[in-house]
């Protein structure tokens, strides 16, 4: 059985770790999926032993809730993204097991939990990034649990779920090593876990009981879902067919009480259209009689564009160019603004999918564009440089942020536009690519955590689903299921008010930086120190 307990232990913890995440219903497992990790620690001190157990729960975690990435044209990226993925989780582990065997149980615990925050905030900022797992994601479902996320973010679930799972674990430790009665032993050091787990429930239950809604007048928005395949969409020869269905399906909903109607990410010109000839376009002309039936009504719809550079000078350094090499110009996964007026704005997304729509660090290792996969449309990454921030509409004093796709996964990313004035958030997504597996259902959860981060209304477009309205706490209203064509109306709430996460960020995961950077210097100093000759 000692043989075995190892293996043991890493497959129950990669099977609690997946039961425990969106969607199951069986998220409170999430309180005790670490327990196996942190029991392999102190039972494994071979360090290369210790690495195969954590690799093996770290990557049937990854496999089992996101093997859905490989479900595409490229199987192979799916084994790719969990593979590395696994490998950068493993860092925090490795150094966790390190940390313990040398100063020692309470102080491991420590590092542990710095450790992971720092981990995840890395991941959450280079361009190899992939928050999906960051722990905290895991209440995505359960709103009503995590009110307080307005003044900590996801970080704030992930130091809530590490602390809970070193509790309970050392807990259990405790009552293996001393025999007193069962009630002087609760007494003692059992309300310990049981506080940790119940006190930030009670904290969520008093922070939504004293939350005033938004107020002011509502924004009517018509939100479209076409439910086009992804991978018939990008045809040249279906793009004026796709026009044709947005804007009937617009008709339908749309009157003169409409103040926006969204369509989902590359809703338009799915081939790409020169930017400064966007407002001359004949699909643009063609919306913007639609939008003189209804003079109150703005369109945000997602779309490609292209820039070009006519100073060759101030091309990006990975910015495209023509066959003859006379142009340079980027091509940029955009968001739109259309009215009746000849103004249009163009939002560019920022945050990309690393390997769809960037080669991580490319520009240092230009021999890896071509690496980008080709899921249809616009192949070979996209570009990054800055559109307009927000889009403006001066008439009714809205400001939206239109987070496109994965943008909507980055807490801070949305905090930071809502502090720059955005008080409304768009999702616009296209979240087909996948199939009907579990990818759309939890990008279309992890949108209710930026609604309780910032406390503003959300609506989400989605080609293929799931469209629907948010509201600042974090309940979903009128859900459009999968692949099912459909309409919703509702009322949205522009804000003005801040919330604590939005004015300072992400403090948690900033001070564990912090407390990463003294605790390796210092471990440094006592390497350096106890190695040096003695004088």
């Amino acid at each position: 059985m000692n043989r075995w307990l190892p293996i043991l232990l890493s497959l129950a913890g990669a099977l609690l770790l997946w039961a425990a995440w969106p969607t199951s219903p069986l998220t409170l497992l999430i309180f005790i999926a670490f327990i196996p990790l942190l029991r392999l620690t102190d039972l494994v001190p071979h360090r290369g032993k210790y690495f195969g157990c954590i690799f093996l729960t770290l990557f049937l975690w990854n496999v089992a809730t996101t093997w859905w990435v490989g479900n595409t044209t490229v199987p192979l990226s799916g084994v790719a993204a969990n593979l590395i993925n696994t490998l950068l989780m493993s860092i925090p582990l490795l150094g966790y097991h390190r940390t313990r065997a040398r100063v020692g149980q309470t102080a491991g615990y420590f590092a542990l939990i710095v450790y992971w925050l720092t981990f995840e905030y890395i991941h959450l900022n280079w361009e190899f990034s992939w928050p999906w797992l960051s722990l905290g994601n895991a209440f995505a479902m359960h709103p009503s649990w995590i009110q307080w996320y307005e003044y900590t973010g996801v970080s704030g679930g992930t130091l809530w779920i590490l602390l809970c799972n070193i509790l309970i674990y050392h807990t259990w430790l405790q009552r293996k090593r001393y025999t007193v009665p069962l009630g002087t032993f609760l007494w003692k050091t059992g309300w310990q876990p049981a506080a940790a787990i119940v006190i930030p429930f009670l904290l969520s239950s008093l922070v939504q009981y004293t939350f005033k809604a938004p107020e002011g007048p509502a924004a009517r928005v018509v939100i479209v879902q076409p439910n086009i395949d992804p991978y018939d969409k990008f045809a040249e020869e279906n793009e004026q067919l796709q026009l044709d269905k947005l804007l009937a399906l617009s008709a339908q909903k749309t009157d003169n009480t409409t103040t926006y109607i969204i369509w989902p990410e590359t809703a338009l010109f799915t081939h790409g259209v020169w930017e400064h000839k966007l407002s001359y376009e004949s699909g643009t002309e063609q919306i913007r009689q639609f939008l003189r039936r209804y003079p109150q009504a703005t369109l945000v719809s997602g779309a490609t564009t292209l820039k070009r550079y006519d100073v060759m000078d101030e091309a990006p350094k990975m910015a495209r160019s023509t066959e003859d090499g006379t142009l340079r110009y980027d091509a940029f996964n955009s968001a739109i603004q259309l009215d009746t007026s000849y103004a249009v704005q163009i939002y560019h997304k920022s945050r990309l999918v690393p390997g769809v729509e960037i080669i991580p660090y490319v520009r240092y290792l230009s021999f890896m564009k071509q690496l980008a996969l080709d899921l249809g449309g616009i192949t070979g990454g996209y570009g990054l440089t800055p559109g307009v921030e927000l889009l403006e509409n001066n008439r009714t004093h809205i400001k939206v942020l239109p987070a496109i796709c994965y943008e909507s996964v980055y807490g801070e990313f949305v905090a930071e536009n809502v502090r720059r004035g955005a008080n409304l958030l768009f999702v616009l997504t296209n979240d087909g690519w996948w199939g009907n597996t579990e990818g759309h259902r939890q990008h279309a959860q992890y949108a209710r955590l930026r609604a309780i981060e910032t406390r503003r209304w959300v609506a989400r477009s989605a080609n293929t689903g799931i469209s629907c309205i948010i509201d600042p706490l974090g309940r979903v209203q009128q859900p459009l299921p999968y692949w099912k064509e459909g309409v919703i109306v509702g009322n949205v709430t522009p804000a003005d008010t801040f919330t604590f996460y939005v004015r300072f960020g992400d403090l948690i995961s900033k001070a564990a930086v912090v407390f990463c950077i003294i605790m390796i210097l210092y471990s440094f100093y006592l390497k350096f120190r106890f190695s040096a000759p003695n004088s």
